[in-house]
């Protein structure tokens, strides 16, 4: 089979999702090709220029595919023109709530009726999510549920390192959205040193991750975040906010710990349970591992993929 993927990037986030995917499904078998197209990298410019440069892309673009894949409402413009019996196109979290969130009245509408158009032009929408998938159905569109997967072979190149008992970790963007700075204001009254990795590479966030006590993930919205699948195979607990599709990770008090967003106090209070009952913290990890290795890695996610594919040609 012949695949395209059209993506803004192929790192982090549901770029992140697609390369790996897109490895995935090569050793399967499939012939995967990444389009890469530029974009100016200014914030409010960013998608607007890549979604210009992709449709030039595609449309100039002459080899047909069996499916075209693309990853992001800004990716389905070049979707749209690219050659292909099939398109899907995949949207991790509701596209016009986030950037609702983020950015002007102006800007959201213009995003919110952009979005109902390249909606419909895909044969088939997917999202990582459930919360989103009951979302979008409300607004009367039916997306197939995919979940977003971890490569636990990759692990291994994690090198080996001790455990801090005192250390809290933040992996992410140092945006709003993500709530770093209501970590920031929570930091004086955590019994621990918080570190901060922004901007690093896969490796070294990994082995900050896996010497850390508790990963603090303190979005004010998220789809399904990868860092959590991640601290749940490298056992460490997870103290995270109550929204998006997080509570499809964890189970309050079972897997992890949920806090209400923007609760400076209930956030702290969390992290230091988890730095002071090494017991309770213990039996979160271990159900958490054994949540990600039964529902959340390649082995048991690809072919959720491949049947999905195989069905879309054949129909």
């Amino acid at each position: 089979m012949k695949i395209l993927f059209i993506a803004p990037r192929y790192t982090g986030g549901i770029g992140g999702h697609a390369a790996m995917l897109a490895d995935q499904l090569t050793r399967h078998g499939y012939e995967v090709t990444r389009m890469n197209a530029p974009h100016i990298p200014i914030k409010n410019l960013k998608n607007p220029s890549f979604a210009l440069f992709g449709t030039m892309k595609g449309f100039l673009n002459r080899t047909h595919y069996d499916i075209v894949h693309a990853f992001n409402i800004p990716s389905a413009f070049a979707m749209h023109y690219a050659k292909a019996t099939k398109k899907v196109l995949s949207v991790h979290g509701v596209f016009g709530e986030q950037v609702k969130a983020l950015h002007s009245n102006t800007i959201s509408s213009i995003a919110g009726s952009t979005e109902k158009k390249v909606l419909k032009w895909a044969d088939m929408l997917t999202t990582d999510s459930k919360l989103s998938q009951r979302k979008y159905k409300e607004q009367g569109y039916d997306f197939v549920y995919l979940p977003s997967a971890i490569n636990t072979s990759m692990f291994s190149q994690v090198p080996k390192t001790e455990k801090k008992h005192d250390q809290v970790v933040y992996i992410g963007r140092d945006s709003f959205e993500k709530g770093i700075d209501v970590l920031h204001d929570a930091e004086s009254q955590i019994n621990g040193k918080v570190v901060y990795c922004t901007d690093m590479q896969w490796n070294d966030a990994m082995k900050i991750l896996k010497e850390s006590s508790v990963l603090v993930v303190p979005s004010r919205m998220e789809s399904l975040p990868t860092v959590i699948k991640e601290a749940f195979f490298l056992k460490v607990p997870v103290v995270a906010t109550n929204v998006g599709g997080i509570p499809e990770l964890i189970e309050n008090n079972e897997t992890g710990l949920l806090v209400k967003p923007d609760d400076v106090n209930e956030l702290a209070e969390s992290v230091n349970r988890l730095l002071d009952d090494v017991d309770f913290s213990n039996k979160l990890v271990n159900k958490a591992h054994d949540f990600v290795q039964n529902n959340m890695t390649w082995k048991t996610v690809l072919p959720k993929y491949v049947t999905f594919y195989e069905e879309l040609v054949s129909n």
